[in-house]
C-alpha cells in the first residue's frame, strides 16, 4: 500500500475511533445535552452556538442546516468566525483579548431562558471563557464542547486561570489530544492529520439527534429543517418559518 494510502486510512480509523470514543464515553453527557435543547425548545427560549477560528465550523454546521434544528443561531464575533479575515492570524489574536465577549453578548439577543453552544477545542482562550462566564451571569444556559485535556496540559490565557469547562453547566468531552494532529511520520518534523472538526460535528450532531427524539417523545413536534433541493422542502421551511419566526435571527 502506498503512503499516501496508508496514511489516508489511518486517519480515517483514528477519526472513526474518536467518534466511538465520544459515542460510548460521553454518552450521559450528550443525552443530558440534548434535553437541555429540548427544554428550551419547549420553554421558548432561543438557541445559539458559538465558536472561533476552526471551532466556529462545528457552529455554523448547526445553523440553517436540512434535518437540523430551525431555531439554532449563529454568536458571530466579527473577525473571529473563520478565516476570512485578513492577516488570518488577526483571528487568533481576538480571541486572545479580554472584554470582547462581554461586549459581543451584551449586544447581542442573548437574554435569560436561552441556551448557548460555546465549541472550543482548547477551551483556554479568553474569547470562549469569558463567553460562556458571561452568559450565565445573563442567565444563559451554556454547553460547552472542548477537549478537556487541554485543562491539564497547558495554561489558561483567561484573566482567571480558568478554562471554558469551568463554566458550563455542561460540557461535551471532544477527546481529541493536544495539538489536534492524529498522525505523524519518520520525514515530516511536525504531527499532522487534524480530526477535532470531524469529532466535534459528529459530537453536536448526535446532541441535536436527541433534542429531536426528545421533543418527539414529549408530543412536541421537533421544529426540523428539510432540504431545498427535495420537493415541497421549501414550502416545509417556510411554514417552520413562520411558526417560530421571532427565535430565528439569520432570517433578519
Amino acid at each position: 500500500m502506498a503512503d499516501g494510502t496508508a496514511a489516508a486510512r489511518r486517519f480515517l480509523d483514528a477519526a472513526i475511533g474518536l467518534v466511538e470514543r465520544v459515542r460510548d464515553e460521553e454518552a450521559d453527557s450528550v443525552a443530558a445535552a440534548g434535553k437541555l435543547v429540548a427544554d428550551t425548545v419547549v420553554d421558548g427560549g432561543r438557541l445559539f452556538a458559538f465558536g472561533a477560528g476552526h471551532s466556529s465550523l462545528a457552529a455554523q454546521d448547526l445553523v440553517y442546516r436540512a434535518g437540523g434544528l430551525a431555531l439554532m443561531n449563529l454568536l458571530a464575533v466579527p473577525g473571529a468566525v473563520g478565516v476570512d479575515v485578513m492577516p488570518a492570524t488577526l483571528g487568533s489574536a481576538l480571541e486572545r483579548v479580554d472584554g470582547l465577549a462581554t461586549a459581543v453578548l451584551d449586544s447581542s439577543p442573548l437574554r435569560a431562558g436561552d441556551l448557548l453552544i460555546v465549541i472550543s477545542l482548547s477551551g483556554r482562550n479568553a474569547l470562549p471563557v469569558e463567553m460562556a462566564l458571561h452568559a450565565r451571569e445573563l442567565g444563559v444556559k451554556v454547553i460547552g464542547v472542548t477537549s478537556v485535556a487541554y485543562a491539564t496540559a497547558t495554561t489558561s490565557r483567561h484573566s482567571s486561570g480558568t478554562f471554558l469547562k469551568d463554566h458550563c453547566d455542561l460540557v461535551l468531552d471532544s477527546k481529541i489530544g493536544v495539538g489536534d494532529a492524529e498522525l505523524t511520520h519518520d520525514a515530516v518534523p511536525a504531527p499532522f492529520a487534524p480530526a477535532s472538526t470531524v469529532v466535534t460535528s459528529a459530537l453536536l450532531q448526535a446532541v441535536m439527534a436527541t433534542a429531536a427524539a426528545d421533543l418527539a417523545d414529549r408530543g412536541v413536534q421537533p421544529p426540523l429543517l428539510r432540504s431545498g433541493n427535495v420537493d415541497g422542502g421549501l414550502d416545509w421551511n417556510d411554514h417552520v418559518f413562520r411558526e417560530y419566526g421571532d427565535r430565528i435571527f439569520y432570517l433578519r
